[in-house]
């Protein structure tokens, strides 16, 4: 097993690439993005410590490539497993095994309610709700662009949404940052089913 620090930003897969091992994380978060071929990119998942990430568990399991992207979005430490040490684990360590399987037990529930949310909640749930997810205190870091990654729409879209909930007084915009003026509204809005 080797070591892994690498700082915010570094892409630690692309699609195409093969893959070098398990990721065994011990900090940091690694967002896990598809972009299609017109460029349009939308947030898969995030893995953190305790979790697996499925497209290294796909590529090992079935012994093929990366599909998508990840990137650190905070300094990640861990431990890379190489594929023969993890293949003898799932084959012979049970305590190994057993958590590996309840990781991507849980990784499946993400990604059900990642369908959920795409296919049967409104745009203004699913946008209300991420704008609470990723606030740190009442601001949102990040682009219309990010914002529309991480809600599976298109930026323009996520603007016109964004701007009215500016006219409801619901948050403030400005460039790459989001402020919530109103987190109550937010949340009944976060709170509907459609």
């Amino acid at each position: 097993m080797s070591a892994l620090d690498c700082p915010a930003g570094t892409v630690l897969f692309r699609a195409g690439q093969d893959c070098p091992g398990f990721l065994r994380l011990d900090e940091g978060s690694i967002r896990v993005t598809l972009t299609a071929a017109n460029g349009r990119e939308v947030v898969l998942y995030r893995v953190r410590p305790g979790d697996v990430c499925l497209q290294t568990f796909a590529c090992l399991t079935e012994g093929r490539s990366y599909s998508a992207e990840g990137v650190a979005e905070t300094r990640v430490r861990g431990h890379l497993m190489s594929h023969a040490d993890f293949r003898t684990a799932l084959a012979r360590d049970e305590a190994f095994r057993t958590e590996v399987m309840q990781a991507v037990a849980r990784r499946f529930a993400d990604f059900e309610h990642l369908v959920e949310d795409v296919a049967l909640t409104g745009f203004d749930t699913r946008l209300a709700r991420v704008l609470l997810r990723l606030a740190k205190g009442d601001t949102v870091a990040a682009t219309h662009e990010a914002l529309a990654a991480e809600t599976a729409s298109g930026r323009a879209f996520v603007s016109r949404r964004l701007a009215e909930f500016a006219r409801q007084g619901l948050v403030e915009l400005a460039r790459g940052r989001v402020t919530l003026c109103d987190r109550s509204g937010l949340e009944r809005i976060a709170a509907e089913e459609r």
